[in-house]
């Protein structure tokens, strides 16, 4: 067996330390001080005869031998992890945590979660929201991915759930007291924007063939749906949304489309789970729960 396997110990701390970009933030995930890491590491640069690590500014960035030692020591961490979980799988019973967008988890989820308790009432579940679309390393054990970035490269497993059109939402008395004929009648209401990479005003106007210019919109920029949604329940201008996140708005009479124009294509929705996790029993009973739900719907 290859001698310089006895480096596995620095190597360990290579990969986190690469990951992180910091020296220090290695050592608060491994529990040891920033000495030991500056050290490890400096012993195993030494003994492999090249340079890992650069400073820039207060990060440490890997050297183009150390993205090479990086690409490798991943994988077979990866592998060692895959047989470990193969023999170390958790039971069925244990919590698991999902992340989702706030607006989904707020509207769509969080209504039905009941129905997967009841069913796994020995599954709690933590619900989170988005942080990051690279689940590894992280709490994470379902993520719910609102976008079209896919993740093969980070030999993680992506599910489509669904693809939504994009329509105007605005309260019942205003559609009534603005008398709705014309989709270009919407420019002459305060438009509610909320931060969204995936569609825009400008985008549904071009598909409802109005002409327009952000700088002649009346709109206020909130920084979550929920927001947009609490404005436009009090009748204070239009959003855009999709019909599941807005459906019992409707039910209820707090909102209504005036115009069944919709923008395609709107938001598409992927389930993003790690094949190698040693929660893959809990992940696989959600994931069947979510596709069943939707089908339902």
């Amino acid at each position: 067996m290859d001698n310089r396997l006895r480096f596995l110990s620095a190597l360990h701390y290579f990969e986190s330390a690469s990951r992180l970009k910091s020296y220090s933030k290695a050592a608060e995930e491994l529990h040891v001080t920033q000495a030991a890491i500056s050290q490890k590491l400096r012993q195993l640069e030494e003994r492999l005869g090249c340079k890992l690590f650069i400073r820039r500014g207060r990060e440490m960035h890997l050297t183009d031998k150390g993205k090479i030692l990086q690409h490798h020591v991943n994988d077979g961490f990866k592998h060692i992890i895959t047989g470990l979980n193969r023999i170390q799988n958790e039971p069925l019973e244990g919590i698991l945590n999902v992340s989702a967008p706030r607006s989904f988890s707020t509207r769509w989820l969080m209504p039905r979660l009941w129905k997967f308790t009841m069913a796994f009432p020995h599954i709690p579940i933590r619900v989170q929201t988005v942080k990051d679309i690279d689940i590894r390393h992280t709490e994470t054990d379902v993520l719910i991915w609102q976008g079209d970035e896919r993740v093969e490269h980070l030999d993680l497993e992506q599910e489509s759930l669904f693809e939504e059109a994009i329509y105007p939402y605005c309260s019942p008395q205003l559609a009534e007291s603005i008398n709705f004929v014309r989709p270009e009648q919407l420019l002459n209401c305060w438009l509610i924007d909320f931060h969204s990479a995936s569609f825009s005003w400008e985008q549904w106007f071009q598909s409802a063939n109005v002409s327009t210019k952000r700088e002649v919109l009346q709109w206020m920029e909130v920084s979550t749906f929920d927001m947009a949604i609490n404005a436009v329940v009090a009748g204070h201008g239009a959003c855009l949304a999709t019909e599941s996140i807005s459906a019992d708005f409707v039910e209820r009479g707090l909102l209504t489309k005036p115009f069944d124009i919709g923008l395609n294509p709107g938001i598409r929705y992927t389930v993003i789970s790690d094949p190698a996790s040693s929660r893959a029993l809990r992940i696989n009973a959600f994931k069947s729960w979510l596709h069943k739900e939707l089908n339902f719907d």
